[in-house]
């Protein structure tokens, strides 16, 4: 048996694993690197965070990420030059992580790498009929198992498109091992770059249970930011937005798209909800004139409007409890509009449940590596493919 075989297999075999779960969302604020330790899969999933940190990215990082981001035009040669490059630079991020906390890359079982999306594209949004849906994460895992030494998952989204799915949103796999109840319906939410919940019934039916877009989270606001404000990335304690007043002319128009129209479970990115929309949003409402402040209140009231009639659509009037997670969470307006509109809910803090809400995202991919290693036995319902993710990298 080839010796990588063998590792695997004795991974596998253990009764504990240490597994770092790795994410770099749409919203480009940098890597969010979380230790975990795990025993037991499926529902017997047992996690417990050793470390968590968020490695802010540099500017030249970011810049080099957005020279290729969500554009349908793009210089093919730094793409395939940037498929290496982020890896590396995870990988580097990764031992200095472990450095920091004292523990060999050798005592790390699995690296489970969500990698950087660049183009998220259902065929909701494409509409060309001769191809399916598409997505595309670069951060290439032989690279990162090359210079960590540690077998690395990673890719997980296409298995999700080639058994039915849009690759997006993952959450609810992990979601629905770790969070379902029989005392409360939940609604967990999560506020990246776009807002995405999974919907967990006290029942536990598979067959109800699933998790979608809403549509944007804090990318049109964090957009609007870099652009109009210096020096700033994102709408800190949401300061700039609270000065404002809500456009309600724009916001009718922002709402007015067939996206929001479109059953679950259903998929969405950057692609559609960028500062272009803004402006034509802008053009038909006749709003040719507004202040920063009003901008970002009326985009933050757009947020939180898509989040409540998502979540509304679906819970109808059951009571329910809201864990929210992401970066959103910390917008305080946003929050504060979302609970606004939904008076049947209750708002509980996620480390309530024993998880670090910033880490949720990392955490969920180390839970899939999980169960591509020794889980595999758990049936979705209908409205996920209940398959195992991600594509396996071992060092050299």
């Amino acid at each position: 048996m080839n010796n990588n075989i063998q590792q695997l297999y004795n991974i596998a075999s253990k009764e504990e694993r240490i597994i770092i779960g790795l994410m770099s969302g749409t919203s480009l604020d940098g890597l969010d690197i979380a230790l975990c330790k795990f025993s037991g899969s499926g529902f017997e999933t047992h996690i417990e965070l050793l470390q968590f940190e968020t490695v802010p990215y540099s500017h030249q990082f970011k810049q080099a990420i957005q020279s290729v981001f969500s554009k349908k035009q793009v210089d093919l040669e730094k793409l395939c030059l940037l498929n290496s490059w982020i890896a590396e630079q995870h990988a580097g991020m990764i031992n200095s992580f472990l450095s920091t906390h004292n523990i060999n890359n050798n005592d790390v079982d699995i690296i489970a790498s969500h990698g950087q999306t660049i183009y998220h594209a259902p065929k909701s949004l494409h509409q060309q009929s001769v191809f399916g849906n598409g997505t595309l994460q670069i951060g290439d895992g032989d690279h990162l198992a090359v210079k960590t030494g540690i077998i690395t998952i990673s890719d997980f989204r296409q298995k999700h498109i080639a058994a039915g799915g849009e690759g997006a949103p993952l959450a609810m796999y992990g979601d629905y091992l770790l969070f379902s109840n029989k005392a409360e319906t939940r609604i967990m939410l999560n506020i990246g770059g776009i807002a995405n919940f999974t919907f967990l019934p006290t029942n536990s039916d598979a067959d109800k249970i699933f998790s979608t877009d809403t549509g944007p989270g804090n990318t049109l606001m964090d957009a609007y930011v870099q652009k109009h404000f210096e020096d700033k990335f994102y709408d800190e304690d949401s300061l700039i937005a609270k000065l404002g007043t809500v456009n309600m002319a724009l916001l009718n128009a922002l709402l007015n798209n067939n996206f929001f129209d479109k059953p679950f479970p259903k998929t969405t990115g950057p692609e559609l909800f960028n500062l272009a929309y803004v402006t034509a949003a802008q053009t038909k409402a006749g709003v040719t004139s507004i202040n920063h402040y009003d901008m970002m209140a009326t985009l933050n009231m757009f947020t939180a409007t898509t989040i409540a009639n998502a979540i509304k659509h679906a819970i109808g009037n059951e009571q329910f409890v809201l864990y929210a997670s992401g970066g959103g969470k910390h917008n305080v307006l946003l929050m504060q509009n979302i609970h606004q509109q939904l008076s049947n809910c209750t708002i509980k803090d996620i480390n309530e449940l024993g998880i670090n809400p910033d880490a949720k995202e990392a955490i969920l991919f180390a839970i899939l590596a999980n169960e591509t290693i020794c889980g595999g036995k758990v049936n979705y319902g209908s409205h996920m493919p209940s398959v195992n993710m991600g594509k396996i990298s071992f060092p050299c």
